[in-house]
């Protein structure tokens, strides 16, 4: 017995007024009506909208459903139809994030090593330095400033381009590139240009690394069998998501505790709270809003048959406010006892910089309410600009504070 189909008439977009923190509103009522939906694309496919926590989180987990960059002919906002019938390619080598097993696993498991739990707490000393001199010169600058340019972004670009062996003056060659294309408001010749710019970056980068190794993670890897082409694809991964997830989690995960002051109030008073507090924010915020996957064959999920070929989009935004998983999902409570969030993904493609995002997330977040106790918005609240939702990642695009000097 089939439950009963749902059916959106487009992919839903946007916030409610006065709530940047909550999914779009028929987002919430499609979970609220069934935990997988009927989905029209632009371009006439009829995919399907995966909301409930457990649904999601078994497609991830599941190998009939595909990352694969080829498979992606249908997106749920954009007409794809309209520039005629184009194949789409295999995602270059290294980006493995849009390929499944066994591609995926010849770079991911070079680097699982890299960002252990372990690895990671060791960075913590370096993180609480970066974070101090970026407060410091906050507080110099001040009374207000720009959160994102001034802690949200620095802070996430040090480590990571450290990690890499980036060098840090080279920082504006990719901070740019990557907010055009992971940030949802350019023309698609700009984010071409914008990604192309990038990888001439990366194959430089890495031919410097062969002919000068240094102490960082890309020149590690410069023993295995891994082609430049593949370390450079490799390094655009790792150098996207550990820079541009966490300056979004740190600028919003602010923005959410400022409007939220009796949440801000107790993670001021105790700092054993930074650990769930982080998890909570995670799950609150869910930046990282949605993922696509392409049923390789005929697959059962949720009463419902899923064809071979079909594209679903899964909302972690809904998953990870879903009440049949959270007590009170809509709700910032540090304290929340029922974690488990698909804030990080699921299944291999289980965000690998996970713990390197936590450890900076713990660090940064207290230190900058506890450096500044009066900060606040230096401007209305639905004044702020927040990143469209066409945005890979969502996030404010500035936040402007202030403080008592």
């Amino acid at each position: 017995m089939t439950e009963s189909l749902h059916t959106l008439t487009a992919m839903p977009t946007t916030r409610q007024p006065g709530c940047p923190f909550d999914p779009p509103k028929e987002l919430v009522q499609a979970r609220e009506h069934s935990p997988i939906s009927r989905l029209p694309f632009p371009d006439g496919h009829q995919g399907w909208l995966v909301t409930g926590f457990d649904l999601v989180r078994s497609v991830l987990a599941d190998p009939r459903f595909s990352s694969r960059k080829e498979l992606m002919r249908h997106h749920p906002l954009i007409d794809y139809s309209a520039y005629g019938d184009i194949e789409l390619p295999p995602a270059p080598p290294g980006e493995f994030l849009l390929m499944d097993e066994p591609r995926h696993s010849r770079y991911r498991k070079p680097l699982v090593g890299k960002f252990t739990v372990r690895r990671m707490r060791l960075l913590t000393e370096r993180v609480e330095q970066v974070t101090a001199e970026h407060l410091d010169a906050m507080d110099k600058a001040g009374p207000q400033v720009d959160l994102v340019t001034a802690f949200a972004k620095p802070i996430p670009a040090v480590i990571i381009c450290e990690l890499l062996g980036v060098p840090y003056e080279d920082r504006g060659s990719f901070q740019d590139n990557i907010d055009k294309f992971l940030g949802g408001e350019v023309s698609d010749e700009e984010l071409m240009e914008a990604y192309t710019a990038t990888q001439q970056y990366l194959a430089q980068l890495v031919a410097a690394k062969r002919a000068d190794p240094t102490d960082d993670v890309l020149s590690d890897l410069l023993d295995s069998d891994l082609t430049d082409e593949e370390l450079q694809g490799m390094a655009l991964i790792l150098l996207s998501a550990g820079f541009d997830t966490t300056a979004n989690m740190l600028a919003l995960g602010t923005f959410a505790l400022l409007q939220n002051p009796q949440q801000l109030a107790a993670l001021r008073a105790d700092p054993a709270l930074a650990e769930p507090a982080v998890e909570e924010l995670l799950r609150y915020l869910s930046v990282a809003k949605q993922f696509a996957r392409v049923a390789l064959e005929d697959v059962e999920l949720g009463g419902q048959t899923i064809k071979a070929g079909s594209t679903l989009i899964l909302s972690l935004a809904t998953a990870n406010r879903d009440p049949e998983r959270f007590t009170d999902p809509h709700t910032l409570d540090l304290r929340r006892q029922d974690g488990g969030h698909l804030a990080f993904s699921h299944g291999i493609h289980q965000c690998l910089g996970q713990q390197l995002a936590r450890v900076e997330l713990r660090v940064a977040l207290p230190a900058l309410l506890n450096r500044f106790p009066t900060l606040r918005l230096a401007v209305p609240a639905d004044e702020v600009a927040l990143r469209p939702e066409t945005a890979d990642i969502y996030g404010v695009k500035s936040l402007p504070v202030t403080w008592d000097a």
